[in-house]
């Protein structure tokens, strides 16, 4: 059988040409976009347009056009005028490091599969865990995404807190966790896979503040009891995701100790602020914390997708998934902390240890100081341009980078008002010169801004908001 497109494809000066070319594309595109060439955020197409032009491509295309044809249906990040989801624009030397983990390939179940970064994810990991304050015999290891990390963290929680091994003897007694009804929606979904149902996820209401109201956690403790749930787990939101409200840490602390409940710190978004001496005290009680989360792809400048999830026990890290694999996994003496494929959900992962490491090697934590500082005070400045307009209405005082508003201009009818920033929304989506999403919060309809480009400036942010203001009045003059 001939092997001529396998050598054609793994040809070293091929790859060596085709890089050169898409590096200087993307450094060519980052130029654009820092220097406001490019007008557009977005060039919002219907799914049904996409499917049809990538269909089109496949079928027609040029094989080497896919990097230009790529960036022209990409959101962009890096443009200051980038205002949507928590995904951080990317430090370009991730991408690099993004590069080279996607090329070396080091699966990491096994040390002898990564050897070099499975000693960064340990030095990475250890330096997350002085920073936040937990003790010496803290650890942790770095999995793909909050969402995992949250599911790791309560199967941690239960394997420590209740009596019945589920691991191995299956289905207990009826669990519950305890949670905000503000909290990331990954909570939810991980206590549903666990087998918890509806009636096991305990969710606390919230104060017109939108956090977690601490004055109802015994009630809602004792019903469950009362109802014959045993509660194993609290969860705190630093921040909640659709309105960057940090729940109040210390407290839930307080109450997890004095009921033996396990508390896991949700710090996915703002568990970064351990990093900025101006805002880390958002941050107080999740250093008594049992486990925490936090996401590098949101606050911390790196590619998608990799989060840190850090044990104040570490023993905790590794008691989590009992199960033999002879051919993968040795006994030894030790706690066996360098073959990860024991302490993750995951057998297999990328080198994602690369992206922290190498970005604290080359910039220290300063970088990250930096980068948090900066947005969570550009969220308080949008926050106060929007309480000075009169057309306009905070859904709540930020206390981070995510800012939820509407327009109102003077109208009552809640319908209307909703109707009115879904179109607002809707326009600004289609015109993409700004990019911003949007939440429901109790029925109410908000413009949701999350402000992810450190050089995104005030004079971005009224740009926004005259453009949200003219949008609105177009709508009300019709």
């Amino acid at each position: 059988m001939s092997t001529s497109l396998l050598k054609k494809a793994y040809d070293p000066e091929n790859f060596r040409r085709e890089g050169h070319q898409l590096i200087d594309l993307l450094g060519d595109h980052l130029k654009e976009v820092f220097q406001e060439e490019k007008e557009k955020v977005i060039d919002h197409a219907t799914p049904t347009e996409e499917l049809q032009y990538w269909k089109n491509y496949l079928e027609e295309g040029v094989a080497g056009a896919w990097p230009e044809k790529l960036l022209e249906h990409s959101i962009h990040l890096h443009n200051p005028r980038y205002m949507g989801h928590q995904i951080s624009p990317p430090v370009p030397l991730t991408g690099l490091t993004g590069l080279a983990s996607a090329l070396l390939n080091n699966g990491m179940g096994v040390y002898e599969m990564g050897a070099g970064p499975t000693i960064m994810e340990r030095l990475v990991t250890d330096t997350l865990c002085e920073t936040l304050g937990y003790p010496g015999e803290a650890a942790g290891f770095l999995t793909s995404g909050g969402t995992l990390a949250t599911l790791t963290a309560l199967l941690s929680a239960r394997k420590r807190k209740v009596g019945h091994n589920v691991w191995e003897n299956g289905s207990g007694p009826a669990l519950a966790i305890m949670v905000s009804e503000e909290a990331h929606y990954c909570v939810d979904r991980a206590a549903r896979i666990m087998g918890l149902g509806t009636r096991g996820i305990l969710k606390v209401p919230a104060g017109k503040d939108f956090r977690i109201r601490t004055n109802l956690l015994q009630e809602v403790y004792d019903k469950a009891k009362a109802d014959g749930l045993q509660v194993f787990a609290l969860v705190g939101s630093a921040p909640s995701t659709a309105t960057g409200i940090y729940d109040d840490l210390e407290i839930l602390q307080n109450f997890a100790a004095d009921k033996n409940l396990w508390f896991h710190v949700d710090g996915a978004h703002g568990g970064a602020a351990m990093f900025s001496g101006k805002y880390r005290q958002l941050l107080k009680g999740a250093d008594l914390s049992d486990s925490i989360a936090i996401d590098g792809h949101k606050m911390m400048m790196m590619p998608a997708i990799t989060t840190a999830l850090l044990f104040r026990d570490k023993r905790d890290s590794h008691n989590t998934f009992v199960q033999k694999a002879d051919y993968l996994l040795q006994d030894s003496s030790d706690e066996d902390w360098y073959n990860l494929a024991k302490r993750t959900f995951e057998c297999t992962k990328y080198m994602m240890s690369l992206h922290w490491f190498v970005l604290l090697k080359t910039y220290g934590k300063g970088l990250f100081d930096e980068f948090v500082t900066t947005l969570y005070d550009l969220g308080h400045t949008l926050g106060e341009m929007v309480a000075a307009e009169p057309m306009l209405e905070l859904a709540v005082k930020p206390m981070s980078n995510i800012v939820c508003f509407r327009y109102v201009a003077g109208e009552s009818d809640a319908a209307t008002l909703n109707k009115l920033n879904s179109d607002i929304r809707k326009k600004l989506l289609e015109s993409g010169e700004y990019y911003v999403v949007q939440t429901t919060l109790g029925g109410t309809f908000y413009l949701r801004t999350t402000l992810m480009n450190p050089f995104t400036t005030k004079e971005h942010l009224q740009g926004m908001l005259n453009r949200v203001k003219h949008l609105g009045s177009g709508f009300l003059g019709k």
